[in-house]
């Protein structure tokens, strides 16, 4: 009778505990109550059951729990509002297709992709990136950068055998059972050194020799894996062919902008040793150093005429010559101008999960205030790529060297 009464009593309390949606209870053990849709906390539960509060503008709560009331986003410039921010739902910024708005950084962020052997469970949506999971048994995946669920592994039909098993990143793969794998046999007991043949290598053997009216005639298949190795040889050679050709063209060119600035340095050096010389016959003297300072007053104040024009009014034209040169530019490039623009390298980096980040960073760079033509070519000169700063069409006197 006392072990009925026990378990009585422990199957109500374990009742009662699956009863309680909150799992907290007060000191007095009653259940703690969960804020509503649009309600936050305003003191927790303790001593005394949970207060809750209606959220105020510019905070909301989707659901029912036990936390206060978050802090609506605001989209940035640009970025168009969907849904406005409400007491149960946060505001929905409008990003571009294959992006999704993060609030943490207030910036539209490029979808990630699944790897090889991953499926989509969910998708890329106004507010999240997309949720990858890796195939399970009975499914496959073998796209590389793919935005679909996985699929089921397909069943070899009866008149197939199954030679590789379905795995997580490729497919079933089967074989026609027609297509017999030809193999010489041990050694018999008769002599030895003589090999036993099976009727299919005496087949083999005689579409080798002379063939005669009626006998079946024998094709390897090594003729076709053949044919397919040349042709992946030849798309290799082609490769590292273009691959060569395009080093040797950026080194000439790198070369050849070296050569131009060095001239510049030699005639503009020239110019100080011919103004020290006609001082020096004048009979008055003035040193190098004083020279280089009046130079660099004079380029200072060349370069106080910065173009005002804003980024965003420049040509779309102009605008993909400069993206494109930011994205070919080998090893100064759009990540240290996002750094010379002021960017964290955290957020360099989502940039860099895109299929164009300099379009998304200069985009994004274009929403600020201020972003103007003069400070795009101030970075563009204290990250050495005065190609983009000719490509800008940016006056001489906003970045010169001199």
């Amino acid at each position: 009778m006392t072990v009925f009464v026990i378990c009585a009593l422990l199957l109500f309390k374990v009742t009662l505990g699956d009863a309680c949606a909150s799992n907290q209870l007060t000191d007095s053990g009653q259940c703690c109550s969960l804020c509503p849709a649009g309600f936050g906390v305003e003191v927790k539960c303790g001593k005394e059951d949970t207060k809750c509060t209606p959220c105020p503008q510019g905070t909301y709560s989707p659901y029912e729990d036990l936390s206060p009331c978050n802090i609506c986003t605001k989209c940035p410039s640009g970025v168009a509002t969907l849904t406005s921010c409400s007491a149960k739902q946060n505001a929905q910024c409008d990003c571009d297709h294959g992006y999704f708005f993060m609030s943490t950084y207030s910036l539209c962020v490029p979808c990630s992709k699944c790897n090889r052997g991953e499926g989509a469970v969910r998708e890329c949506g106004l507010n999240h990136d997309i949720e990858c999971q890796k195939c399970g048994p009975g499914t496959f995946s073998e796209e590389q950068g793919g935005t679909k669920p996985c699929q089921k592994c397909s069943q070899c039909s009866d008149s197939e055998v199954e030679i590789r098993a379905c795995m997580p990143n490729s497919d079933t793969l089967c074989m026609d059972k027609t297509l017999h794998i030809l193999s010489r046999p041990a050694e018999s007991d008769g002599a030895r050194g003589t090999p036993a043949f099976s009727e299919q290598e005496e087949v083999i053997e005689q579409a080798e020799g002379s063939p005669s009216p009626g006998t079946p005639k024998f094709t390897p298949q090594d003729d076709g894996g053949s044919n397919n190795i040349l042709a992946y040889v030849s798309v290799l050679a082609a490769v590292v062919l273009g691959l060569l050709i395009y080093v040797a063209y950026k080194c000439w060119r790198s070369c050849k902008q070296k050569k131009a600035l060095s001239k510049a340095r030699a005639a503009e050096l020239g110019t100080s040793l011919e103004g020290e010389k006609l001082q020096s016959d004048s009979g008055v003297f003035l040193d190098s150093h004083s020279l280089q300072d009046n130079q660099n007053s004079k380029g200072t104040k060349r370069d106080s005429k910065q173009d005002n024009r804003l980024y965003v009014n420049l040509p779309p034209h102009r605008q993909e010559e400069v993206e494109r040169l930011l994205q070919e530019g080998a090893g100064r490039g759009w990540r240290q101008l996002g750094a010379a623009l002021g960017y964290e390298p955290e957020q360099l980096d989502l940039f860099g999960r895109g299929e164009a980040p300099a379009h998304t960073l200069l985009s994004n760079w274009a929403q600020k205030e201020g972003s103007t033509l003069g400070l795009l070519c101030s970075a563009l000169a204290r990250i050495e790529r005065p190609d983009v700063v000719t490509a800008l069409s940016c006056p001489t006197q906003g970045v010169s060297v001199v």
